[in-house]
């Protein structure tokens, strides 16, 4: 049997996807509902005039064998959300100890963001920099941790080339080149 939450779940992301592709047309006239039957999860009702094209629709799984773990949606990187999370924080102060939500210093602002996304990631630069899984420099995705001056210092790569890190207490949270430091190495956490 399948959950309502999986149910609601599974609405949110075909209504989501849907509006992400600017696919959703709506005419007006009457607020009358219409059935979508999504094989294995259930039949949604959505509002009359709504059409989903088959760019869309041809992301709900199909057959009786279908399960909500097929359905297939645009959805962000979990170190992208990190990413966004630890930027959300430029302008916060740096206080050497600091994990958050006010203040931060360089790896409390790491282990901060990615705990707001589900993830555990080690309290000190040092151990961040040895944690998760090694990424090479050419290969950063937003999200990567990089490590500075042999681990001591840590940021979260953002993408084109910058990175957002509490840096000292005379500078808050803010964007840098990746390059702005020398560079120790960069690790993955999702």
């Amino acid at each position: 049997m399948v959950s309502q939450s999986s149910k609601n779940t599974v609405r949110r992301a075909v209504v989501t996807g849907a509006l992400a592709l600017g696919a959703v047309t709506v005419s007006a006239g009457p607020a009358m509902a219409e059935p979508i039957e999504i094989p294995g999860v259930g039949t949604f009702e959505l509002p009359a005039g709504v059409s989903l094209p088959p760019e869309v629709t041809n992301l709900i799984p199909q057959g009786p064998e279908a399960a909500p773990s097929q359905f297939v949606a645009p959805f962000t990187s979990v170190g992208q959300r990190a990413a966004d999370v630890a930027q959300s924080k430029i302008g916060s102060p740096y206080v050497y100890g600091a994990t958050g939500p006010n203040a931060f210093d360089c790896s409390g602002l790491v282990q901060w963001a990615y705990e707001q996304v589900g993830v555990s990631v080690p309290r000190t630069s040092y151990q961040q920099a040895a944690a998760g899984s090694a990424v090479s420099l050419d290969l950063l995705q937003p999200g990567d941790v990089v490590s500075f001056y042999g681990g001591s210092h840590t940021g979260i790569y953002i993408g084109n080339g910058n990175i957002v890190h509490a840096s000292t207490s005379s500078q808050p949270v803010k964007v840098a080149p990746l390059y702005s430091m020398p560079v120790d190495g960069a690790r993955r956490f999702a």
